[in-house]
């Protein structure tokens, strides 16, 4: 049985990376035919298509710039491009259960192997395509895969049991999310002839522009992050010793890159305005909670704490040179603007009906 299991899960791993590694390849090749290349090496395109691949797996990767080989770090990565290899190993894990034959006995085994090889194999791809410039941070891979990995089984063949603890708190962060979500869409929209001029500088071509508007869209929630951190007061950076925040703003020119046209040009206090929105949803954490016991409001924080920490940190990462080695929200910073002005809101709605009574 076990061996079964185990040709199985690796017929399905192997599916789930050709699933996403060929086409990206595909449009590697597409797009290095129409760049041209001074080797003529087709070797390039394919390890590109390898790193794109990791890349999406939210992989960091360190680099050696040229020509004078200076240190780098590639880990601000696009938190959009996690759907794909979602997607492609949800198509491989499916197929694993549907070929032994749906058996529930068999799942956590299933789950394990799956997990396992699909791990190993993403190690193998960043080892051996690690050049003298471009070098996956292979040993890292687990923290990335085994997690992602975990989540997408736990969306088959079974009803996601969620307790109310996590149901809650994961409802308040993403409400603030959904709420960033639309000041972030009317931002772009009020900036959208600074996100033109800045496409017209590049002069991306046809394939190129088409590259860049997919790159752009994936790196959408990254923004919606940034966007959460401003009206939150903690801001965001977009470069060393660089900050955007409502009361504080220290940036002198942004990366060509378009959808950072829509960062905010000067200091806006009214965008503190943001504050209150936070505490009210605190507000509506305690209220979703009355009913229940006060342990469950307090495990909806932790929750609500936990996951913005983990938000925080993957939408936070350097972006290739020293001058951009702080790119996105500060980790600590957010956390520690979020999640106090959530309990504000919990501590008001909780204690302010109990004064007006005693009045």
């Amino acid at each position: 049985m076990f061996g079964r299991v185990l040709g199985t899960t690796l017929v399905q791993v192997t599916r789930s990376i050709a699933f996403l590694l060929f086409p990206i390849s595909f449009i590697a090749l597409i797009a290095w035919a129409t760049a041209g290349s001074a080797t003529g090496n087709t070797g390039d395109p394919l390890r590109a298509a390898l790193w794109i691949w990791l890349g999406a797996h939210q992989i960091p990767f360190d680099l050696a710039l040229p020509p004078a080989q200076i240190a780098g770090h590639f880990s601000y990565l696009p938190l959009g491009a996690l759907l794909f290899p979602f997607l492609a190993m949800r198509s491989g894990i499916k197929r694993s259960i549907d070929r032994l034959g749906n058996d529930t006995s068999l799942l956590k085994l299933t789950e394990l192997l799956f997990t396992v090889q699909y791990t190993i194999a993403s190690m193998l791809l960043a080892y051996f395509s690690s050049t003298d410039s471009v070098k996956p941070v292979w040993y890292v891979v687990p923290l990335f895969v085994v997690p992602l990995s975990l989540i997408t089984f736990a969306t088959i063949g079974r009803r996601l049991a969620i307790g109310q603890a996590a149901l809650y708190g994961s409802r308040a962060l993403a409400l603030l999310l959904g709420v960033a979500s639309i000041i972030l869409g009317i931002s772009i929209f009020v900036h959208i002839q600074t996100i033109q001029d800045v496409t017209t500088v590049l002069q991306p071509g046809i394939i190129g522009g088409l590259l860049l508007l997919i790159l752009n869209i994936l790196y959408i929630p990254n923004a919606v992050v940034a966007t959460l951190a401003y009206l939150s007061g903690s801001g965001f950076a977009v470069g060393s010793g660089t900050i955007v925040a409502p009361l504080s703003y220290h940036l002198n020119t942004i990366p060509a890159f378009p959808l950072l046209g829509a960062s905010p040009s000067s200091k806006s206090p009214l965008a503190l305005f943001g504050i209150a929105f936070v505490i009210l949803t605190g507000a509506f954490l305690a209220s979703w909670t009355i009913n229940l016991s006060s342990r469950v409001l307090i495990q909806s924080l932790i929750i609500a704490t936990l996951l913005t920490v983990f938000i925080s940190y993957a939408a936070s990462g350097a972006l290739l040179t020293q001058a951009l080695s702080s790119v996105g929200v500060s980790p600590w910073k957010f956390t520690l603007t979020v999640i106090p002005e959530l309990c504000v809101g919990v501590f008001l709605a909780n204690y302010l009906p109990r004064l007006g009574k005693r009045s």
